[in-house]
């Protein structure tokens, strides 16, 4: 199989030819059809992630078919299409894992993080961790939704039921739950770079009330705000600009660091909180959701072996939507 290899020591990937793996109990292999780019790829890349071991494959937003089964798999079929999403095992037998927060569990593996990902022509998965999708299912626009997407449905369900969300940075994630939102009924103010118009006018265009840099102030106080862009100083901002008992969601997996900022700006019952991970619930309930109200998912495509040029565009901010790499 050919796949984009990260060892550590600086931001290049390395397209490498590797044996087709093997399927172990519990486990298939996956032939790749699209991999979404993630900012949290970037953090691996960029050293702000822990490398295990001395090798990774990024990658875990995936969507490919079932290529070959593992002994006691049940449940799927060869030529199945399914979803890779960044939970990859946990534990079953903690505390969180039977109290329906497998997200939090201590022993969980990760999809391209502490295991390979779908940087790669072929995956090998756990069977019971790989999302069903529908065979007409289009990979391109199905890939993001493996974390951008759930990422964002978690970050949301976070917010509770705030009528008036604010989204800092409008990328791959934003995207997608902005319409979500306003599915929902809710009301969506996005934020983005000062001077960033191109991202608000594709913002408004997507049904945001509002879209103006993180240099402005909203309209009128949310009831809640949304963090997905990784800058720390963006949360005391944030915070000012919730309304008494909102709620401020940090949606990312890494952040730099958060800035002193006084007492006053948090009191009045407001909540500062983060999302980890993800549960297999949570793509139960957004894929539900998806099926009843299709989103509109902007991609741009690479081939597998310009995944650096990729991150390159993720980390410049040069993309809107997601970034998808195609074996």
């Amino acid at each position: 199989m050919r796949a984009m290899v990260y060892r550590g020591g600086g931001r290049a990937l390395a397209l490498e030819s590797w044996p087709l793996p093997e399927p172990g109990r519990g486990e298939m292999r996956i032939k790749v059809l699209a991999c979404g780019v993630c900012r949290t790829d970037l953090h691996i890349v960029d050293g702000e992630l822990p490398l295990h071991g001395d090798h990774v494959i990024p990658g875990h937003e995936v969507v490919g078919e079932v290529e070959c089964l593992g002994d006691g798999v049940t449940g799927h079929r060869l030529g199945e299409r399914v979803g890779v999403p960044w939970l990859g095992w946990t534990c079953g037998e903690c505390e969180h894992c039977t109290h329906g927060r497998e997200n939090l569990c201590g022993r969980a593996l990760f999809t391209g993080h502490t295991r390979d990902g779908g940087y790669a022509s072929h995956i090998v998965v756990k069977s019971d961790y790989a999302i069903p999708l529908p065979d007409a299912a289009d990979p391109l626009r199905t890939a993001p939704l493996m974390c951008a997407g759930l990422i964002g449905w978690r970050a949301l369900r976070a917010a509770g039921d705030a009528r008036v969300i604010g989204l800092y940075g409008f990328g791959a994630s934003a995207h997608l739950v902005a319409q979500v939102a306003i599915a929902q009924g809710r009301m969506v103010f996005a934020m983005t770079r000062p001077g960033d118009t191109r991202r608000q006018q594709f913002a408004r265009s997507l049904g945001a009330t509002w879209a103006g840099g993180t240099d402005a102030t909203p309209p009128q106080p949310l009831d809640a705000a949304i963090l997905f862009a990784p800058d720390g100083a963006l949360v005391p901002l944030a915070l000012s600009h919730v309304r008494p008992g909102g709620t401020v969601v940090c949606a990312g997996i890494h952040m730099s660091d958060i800035p002193s900022f006084p007492y006053a700006t948090l009191w009045g019952e407001r909540t500062l909180r983060s999302v980890a991970n993800l549960t297999r619930a949570d793509a139960t309930g957004f894929f539900a959701f998806v099926h009843d109200h299709p989103l509109q998912v902007e991609v741009t495509p690479y081939p597998l072996a310009q995944a650096n040029e990729a991150l390159d565009a993720l980390r410049a901010g040069r993309l809107q939507g997601a970034a998808v790499l195609v074996p």
